[in-house]
């Protein structure tokens, strides 16, 4: 599938649906960048692995059907392969889109970024949408501590419970497991009988997420959670007289708590136990 054309070699990448042939190597000897895209994928599918996944900036959207081609006509699976297209994010401050461009040099690191933002606001901030969408990044929220900034409100849930069991520490009582589940029918309440469905969708979620390669799924999990708990913990007493019905709700919210630590851990955010 290499033919020689003007001293030059090329991949005969139209027998494989390219628009084109691709040159592999220049005249002057240099090989390509798309030639070392083919080592690289080659040495990975002789190391054995079942799936790949690439993540490029979109505007390499182009390059996916030669590198595929390529795959292809080496007798691998194309297949096996897959590559995430991932859009610019757009920073705004203050309101105003922060100009940046790679020509003039003129831009904001990732490591800015999170010295600006914090690695927690970076890392939930990118992951909030499809990796296809377009990111409207906005800096002053990702640093505010209020219930508009989406990581605040989330890890905020976490630390809630958190503070619930030190007032119960206070207040001199310990929390039974036991005699809580043997109360669970007490948790009559609709923002209980809530919470318990969200809790039993975390593990189906967390698995259709990863499959999907779709981690916005996973922060939009975690918001309605924590919408959910906050509206819980709002409108009802937790720590009540009622020693069962008082370890009952202890139970489903350490439940929550639980979930919203293994979720942020997923997406690599702390999960603070106070704010």
């Amino acid at each position: 599938h290499i033919f020689e054309q003007e001293g030059a070699l090329w991949f005969r990448s139209t027998a494989f649906g390219d628009d084109k042939d691709r040159v592999v190597q220049r005249a002057n000897g240099q090989v390509t960048y798309f030639a070392s895209d083919i080592a690289y994928h080659m040495e990975k599918f002789e190391r054995g692995f079942e799936r790949m996944i690439d993540v490029w900036g979109a505007d390499h959207h182009g390059y996916v059907t030669r590198v595929k081609a390529a795959l292809g006509a080496l007798g691998y699976d194309a297949g096996k392969l897959d590559i995430l297209l991932v859009q610019f994010a757009i920073l705004y401050r203050s309101g105003e889109r922060a100009q940046m461009s790679t020509r003039s040099g003129d831009f904001v690191t990732l490591r800015e970024l999170r010295s600006e933002v914090g690695s927690d606001a970076a890392r939930y901030f990118y992951v909030m949408r499809k990796s296809e969408q377009h990111l409207d990044f906005d800096l002053d929220l990702a640093k505010s501590q209020s219930n508009d900034n989406p990581l605040y409100y989330v890890q905020y849930a976490h630390a809630r419970v958190c503070s619930v069991l030190r007032q119960l520490e206070s207040k001199g009582w310990t929390h039974d497991q036991a005699r809580g589940e043997t109360g669970v029918a007490r948790l009559e309440q609709e923002a209980e009988a809530e919470l318990a469905r969200l809790l039993g969708q975390f593990p189906e979620l967390v698995l259709r997420a990863a499959l999907a390669c779709e981690p916005h799924q996973l922060v939009h999990y975690l918001r309605e959670l924590a919408s959910a708990f906050h509206s819980y913990y709002n409108g009802h007493v937790f720590l009540v007289d009622d020693a069962t019905l008082r370890d009952a709700r202890l139970n489903l919210i350490l439940a929550v708590r639980q979930v919203l630590r293994n979720g942020l851990n997923l997406l690599g955010v702390s999960a603070p136990e106070s704010m």
